[in-house]
């Protein structure tokens, strides 16, 4: 696989389905996409296939594994191989509780001769690349010293890329959501794991709301992730593929997006799916666009219900072009 960690679209529970990253996919040809974390227990004992399916269009795509187990980890990134993901990755940085008590996240940073064996034992299993995302830190690492113990072991054990959100987690008193807004930005750190580590690829992750942030950042490191403003701000991935990798960008308007996604949205509800698992990740689309309210209303007040046929996104469609008929 070529390098798409130059830009990729960050892990998000309840967000990064598989029909959030097809709709992305109509943006950018070119961004590495990731799933929502999946946990090791979920694959081996719950419905893999639910767990695992995704669309082909979506390459470049990553498997997130949540685990700590390297047998477990290694099984679970064969089958990542055997469905065709592209990479497999292993999270060490989210903080939430649910995450601790089953021993995985960024608690791992606590140990990283456990993520090393992790990492060793997944490659020893599968031959695409393992990857890891991680904090700055967690808790009591208050030096770069200490980031560098993780590295170390983690990267001697075979990971040549890792992910860095550049915020230390506190994993007592600070929520998830907090924990991503908190603890202070610290780029410059990641900036220096490239220089340390020049053959190592380093994606940076963290607090990167535009393009021209991404940029910036691509002047010290690898790669950038974005998060949550790909997701309330998607048109912006419009942008990526001319000016993050110098190709023609799939797309020219929003309109585009929506006509590319309403065979895909047809065959979902008739493969017996419901409208909102769609519409529920498009409703930034026209963000900024006079329009732009009716039609996430139109959407959030109609597309839930079980009954809601393609008819709604082509409603809530011409309530945004009417606009645009008007400012023209």
């Amino acid at each position: 696989m070529k390098n798409n960690h130059r830009f990729s679209i960050a892990p998000m529970m309840d967000w990064s389905d598989h029909n959030c990253r097809y709709f992305w996919r109509l943006l950018t040809k070119q961004a590495l996409l990731y799933t929502e974390m999946v946990t090791t227990g979920a694959l081996i004992h719950g419905d893999r296939k639910r767990f695992l399916h995704f669309n082909r269009e979506e390459h470049p795509v990553a498997l997130q594994l949540g685990g700590s187990d390297p047998k477990d980890l290694a099984r679970c990134a064969r089958w990542a191989q055997e469905w065709g993901y592209d990479e497999v990755n292993i999270n060490c940085g989210c903080p939430s509780d649910r995450v601790q008590s089953g021993m995985f996240g960024a608690c791992l940073m606590g140990k990283p001769d456990l993520v090393a064996d992790c990492v060793k034992a997944m490659m020893d299993s599968c031959d695409i690349p393992v990857t890891v995302k991680h904090r700055i830190g967690i808790d009591h690492m208050e030096s770069y010293e200490q980031l560098l113990a993780f590295i170390e072991p983690v990267a001697a054990a075979g990971c040549s890329v890792f992910i860095v959100h550049a915020r230390k987690a506190w994993l007592q008193g600070l929520s998830p959501k907090e924990n991503r807004e908190i603890p202070p930005l610290n780029y410059p750190w990641v900036y220096q794991l490239k220089k340390d580590f020049p053959h190592l690829t380093i994606v940076v992750n963290g607090g990167i709301q535009t393009i021209e942030e991404c940029q910036d950042h691509l002047e010290h490191v690898d790669g950038v992730m974005l998060g949550r403003e790909a997701y309330q701000n998607p048109w912006m991935l419009a942008q990526v593929d001319e000016a993050l990798f110098g190709m023609d960008s799939p797309l020219k308007s929003r309109d585009d997006v929506i006509a590319e996604l309403l065979p895909f949205a047809e065959q979902h509800l008739a493969q017996g799916g419901q409208l909102n698992h769609i519409t529920r990740h498009i409703l930034g689309l026209y963000q900024g666009i006079p329009g732009a309210r009716k039609f996430r209303r139109h959407l959030s007040e109609n597309a839930y219900k079980k009954e809601a046929g393609i008819s709604i996104l082509a409603e809530a469609y011409a309530l945004v072009s009417d606009n645009h008929d008007q400012q023209t």
